[in-house]
């Protein structure tokens, strides 16, 4: 007869001290070299932004090969897998982002240098995305049985303009979102890190159009650059509190075809950030009224009659804020297991794929897969799998814990 111990009422050790756990955990040191090998061969699969099917397909096949259950992918992307639990109405969601920062036609050859494998996404995301597989492959050779279904997702979108959108479009499914109890985004390598913290961002296209002609010619007549320069101006003269903290940059300007013509198109891209949602709401405004008040006024300056310019404010980016109390059980859960396995907990903000359970209400942190890295988003990005099992055995603790365990 099994019995069943809830994730709330068995302690880290008493869980470690099962059988199933034991082989579970011995699975990252005896496969760490097949755990290695994943990592190599996803990161040499291109996923540049937005075009992350060719990784997709190769995961959907590992998904498979690792006994996951009804594995498949979701119309935007995101490839899907399920450890069938006991209670169905009960999910612990785990995800890695498959998506990297770098432009496709990259040059990716990841080669061994020293102690450090190098090469483009080596460690953002394919550490996360192996400790997916590891955890995935851990849990197959066991007879573990969880009170929660364990649902695995490689999911798109997570960096850059790609606006969480892996994560967005699964919690736009309601009846999903209603199963999910808490989720651990597995991204990068640190092993310390608990984000549970979500960084708000929402990021802007500025376009100012007008009527364009010669410098000399048509002199007097609006000019769009100028414009953007006015409204630039402005913003960067709006005071942002030191708590809580919250930035702004404008990080693009293009516009104009040469030297001797008036511009008949520019455009900036602003970013903002911030750890409350209404300075990003009173920011934007801000941002609103001074492109308005800028067009305004080279509408006014202009001398030449030939049209006035025109201003348009695109959202190119949403990433919601919001933070778990410190009492949180996730929060709690994680402690526990970083204090029995030594690790020195870092309770950070930052803005990941936790951001969207996050702001939903849903328990959720983004923590690394274990081992070392650095250079991250550079052609030059490393990674060390040196100590990648007690970051992997993190994990795999906190998971059971939160889904509750059978023996």
């Amino acid at each position: 007869m099994s019995a069943q111990l809830p994730a709330a009422e068995v302690g880290v050790e008493t869980l470690e001290k099962l059988p199933a756990v034991q082989r579970a955990a011995e699975f990252f040191v005896r496969e760490a070299d097949w755990i290695l090998q994943q990592q190599i061969r996803l990161t040499s699969i291109p996923a540049p932004p937005f075009h992350e099917e060719e990784r997709g397909r190769y995961l959907e096949e590992q998904f498979r090969a690792l006994g996951l259950e009804n594995v498949r992918r979701d119309a935007i992307g995101n490839v899907l897998g399920e450890r069938p639990g006991s209670d169905p109405e009960h999910v612990v969601l785990i995800s890695a982002h498959i998506d990297t920062v770098f432009p496709a036609g990259t040059e990716i050859a990841v080669r061994h240098e020293g102690e450090n494998w190098v090469g483009p996404g080596i460690a953002d995301n394919g550490a996360g995305v192996a400790a997916l597989l590891a955890l995935a492959g851990a849990l197959r050779d066991t007879r573990l049985r969880t009170g929660a279904t364990l649902l695995f997702a490689a999911n798109v979108g997570e960096e850059g303009e790609g606006n969480l959108r892996g994560m967005q479009a699964l919690f736009a499914d309601g009846a999903l979102r209603r199963r999910v109890r808490a989720a651990i985004a597995i991204d990068g390598s640190n092993a310390e890190r608990l984000t549970a913290q979500a960084l708000g961002s929402k990021r802007f296209q500025i376009v100012v159009r007008g009527p364009g002609g010669h410098s000399w010619a048509d002199f007097g007549l609006p000019n769009p650059i100028q414009a953007l320069a006015r409204a630039i101006t402005r913003m960067t003269a709006v005071q942002v509190p030191a708590q809580p903290r919250t930035a702004f940059n404008v990080g693009e300007i293009s516009g104009g075809t040469a030297v001797n013509a008036i511009p008949y198109e520019a455009s900036v891209k602003v970013d903002i950030r911030s750890e409350m949602e209404s300075e990003i709401e009173r920011l934007e405004y801000e941002m609103r009224a001074a492109v308005a008040e800028a067009v305004a006024q080279e509408n006014a300056w202009a001398r030449v009659p030939g049209g006035p310019l025109e201003a348009e404010i695109r959202v190119i980016g949403r990433r919601p804020a919001g933070e778990l109390p410190p009492t949180a059980r996730i929060i709690e859960i994680f402690r526990a297991v970083d204090a029995h396995l030594g690790i020195k907990t870092s309770l950070q903000r930052s803005s990941t794929d936790a951001n969207v359970p996050i702001s939903l209400g849903i328990e959720a942190v983004a923590v690394g897969g274990g081992g070392r890295s650095g250079a991250s988003h550079s052609p030059r990005e490393w990674y060390d799998p040196t100590g990648r099992e007690v970051g992997l055995k993190r994990i795999l603790l906190a998971t059971l814990l939160l889904a509750g365990v059978e023996e």
